[in-house]
């Protein structure tokens, strides 16, 4: 089934194959945890491999960071799982793409996309981005890629990150400040 009309597979970017991935492998991922699944591929990507994966820009929306066209892709799903298809075939990643993108679905995935709006308010890409912007007000300010990588590279070095599996630790302390003292 191809989930995006008009695109054949020689025409979908690096961004479109991911999100049929994590469509394929996360049961109940809603638009607003799409979006942070997205961010969080690409700044662990550019972490691990000093480049990022997609050429699409983010911007800091209110509810975090957003890949416009994606929203409006998807916004009509609203708060309910987006509907995937079970047959992805992955050999479209290089064994790099797909260990950030499973460990992603591994260790992001696994909480809401409003646990992960909370991790994103706290991070200073979309912290800096916004700037004095009270949290409510709309903004189409576009998070810096630079300021993206060097975020991430930071968090790999703070989390002694060997490997894209070591994300967990991380998104576990994200978590407990994040969620279990708000």
């Amino acid at each position: 089934m191809n989930r995006l009309p008009g695109k054949t597979e020689s025409t979908k970017t690096k961004t479109d194959l991911a999100i049929e991935y994590l469509l394929s492998k996360c049961e109940d991922i809603t638009p607003l945890a799409l979006q942070k699944a997205l961010y969080y591929i690409q700044g662990f990507y550019y972490a691990f491999y000093k480049e990022f994966l997609f050429t699409e820009e983010c911007e800091a929306w209110v509810h975090g960071p957003v890949y416009r066209d994606i929203y409006f892709r998807y916004r009509d799903y609203r708060f309910d799982p987006i509907e995937g298809n079970d047959e992805f075939d992955d050999t479209v990643f290089s064994s790099s793409e797909k260990a950030i993108l499973d460990s992603v679905i591994k260790n992001v995935c696994c909480y809401s996309g409003k646990v992960l709006e909370k991790f994103t308010h706290s991070e200073t890409p979309w912290l800096s981005t916004r700037g004095e912007l009270p949290e409510a007000v709309a903004s189409d300010r576009t998070i810096p890629k630079k300021q993206i990588g060097d975020y991430f590279s930071a968090v790999k070095e703070k989390y002694n990150m060997i490997n894209p599996n070591d994300i967990k630790d991380y998104t576990q302390t994200m978590f407990n400040r994040c969620v279990c003292f708000d």
